[in-house]
């Protein structure tokens, strides 16, 4: 019998909403901050909730003119932030067999913001003129085609659309590969720019976004309240380098977490209805996966979208896994301060989870003013916990079409 190979983490990288570097990410969980606020601009002005989760980033800082009108918002985030984490990888890809080194992308949507604005000088502004472009600006696997080109990657170059799990598929599926021997470097991750006017209309018209908050529309998200009203669409990328363990060794890196468990389940009830039933057996496979009991998991950065049902459906699946522990572990939705990043989400949340082990800290739930008796856990409600020594934490990724995706990552450990 073949033996599974070990996959390290050793590089980060990430543009979100609460900051362009790892560093400044965490700081802002610590402290609480959030990076949700009003959209700018007379379309947003439409829209019932006009908030959103924005990235302060400017392409024509990283991209000359002309590279910027090949690239849609998605491929310039994920293009840097995948650069950011090779570059704290310390990873020199000139030295490596290229054809060994690969590529994984999630995105729910794309180059959305190209077919937007395609769309409104097609059907607003009943012109013709169409930018020839378009077509590789906006497919979904322009992120994924660009990294690999920019760094001479010949290995494979994958890209996964399963909506809000799409970069947990990402990742989970770079790191099976790297475990079976495919391969022995991954870039995986996850890129997502919808801030458009006709994405959060379309959202909107679902009754699925959260209303703004009279008081601060920093707060509108607030998973697992009683008070919660929906979740607010964010942007962003965030990057990993997986590597297989002695080769990571083998070129003196440092491995900042290793990559344990990957569950991958499917709802085949209702297409937009989660399923305790689907996210438990996920949960249970990525354990599985890991080799791992219930009892190793010292903390779940939750999918937690702030929607009324997902929040209720998650913290009953969290239940039917962990029996009476599941009180006892920490559990936080970070969603409430940098929004939802749709296919990015699950790539943000496990560096996130890789941040909080090598940081040894818990972030928060924000904004939960008020308790749901259906939402019952410990979700770190009275601010982040530092001095938390956590041996492996797990992240859920729960989607539209009943994809459901979880990772696990544990502290580096030699052997």
């Amino acid at each position: 019998m073949k033996v599974k190979r070990r996959v390290a983490v050793t590089g980060l990288g990430v543009l979100s909403p609460l900051g362009t570097h790892v560093d400044e990410l965490c700081a802002q969980l610590i402290a609480g901050r959030s990076g949700v606020g009003r959209l700018s601009g007379p379309r947003f002005e439409r829209l019932r909730a006009p908030i959103g989760a924005a990235v302060r980033f400017d392409g024509a800082a990283h991209f000359d003119a002309v590279r910027c009108r090949m690239l849609d918002r998605v491929s310039q985030l994920a293009l840097v932030a995948a650069s950011q984490a090779i570059t704290h990888a310390n990873l020199d890809l000139r030295g490596e067999r290229t054809e060994r080194c690969g590529v994984s992308v999630g995105s729910s949507m794309g180059g959305v913001g190209t077919t937007d604005a395609a769309y409104y000088t097609l059907y607003g502004e009943c012109s013709d003129r169409i930018q020839p472009l378009n077509i590789l600006a906006a497919m979904s696997n322009a992120p994924a085609a660009w990294i690999g080109i920019d760094h001479g990657l010949s290995g494979p170059n994958l890209t996964y659309s399963t909506a809000c799990s799409s970069s947990a598929v990402a990742l989970g599926e770079a790191a099976r590969r790297i475990q079976c021997g495919d391969v022995d470097i991954m870039i995986a991750g996850g890129a997502e720019a919808p801030l458009t006017f006709g994405v959060l209309r379309a959202w909107e018209a679902m009754r699925t976004l959260a209303t703004t908050d009279s008081g601060n529309p920093s707060m509108s998200c607030r998973p697992f309240a009683q008070t919660r009203t929906g979740l607010v669409i964010g942007e962003g990328a965030a990057f990993v380098v997986l590597e297989e363990w002695e080769h990571a060794l083998a070129r003196g890196a440092d491995i900042h977490a290793e990559f344990l468990g990957y569950g991958l389940t499917s709802d085949v009830a209702h297409i937009a209805r989660p399923s305790i039933e689907g996210q438990a057996n996920a949960m249970r496979a990525a354990l599985h996966s890991a080799s791992l009991t219930s009892e190793s998991i010292d903390y779940i950065n939750a999918h937690g979208t702030a929607t009324v049902q997902n929040d209720a459906v998650e913290t009953a699946a969290i239940k039917e896994v962990f029996g009476e522990r599941a009180y006892s572990i920490p559990v936080s939705s970070t969603k409430a301060v940098h929004g939802h990043l749709l296919g990015a989400a699950g790539a943000l949340e496990f560096v996130i989870s890789v941040a909080c082990i090598m940081g040894e800290i818990v972030p928060p739930t924000m904004h939960m003013n008020a308790p749901d008796p259906a939402c019952d856990l410990d979700y770190v409600i009275e601010g982040a916990r530092t001095g938390m020594s956590l041996r492996a934490v797990m992240s859920n990724s729960f989607a539209f079409g009943g994809t459901n995706a979880v990772l696990i990552t544990g502290n580096p450990r030699p052997g």
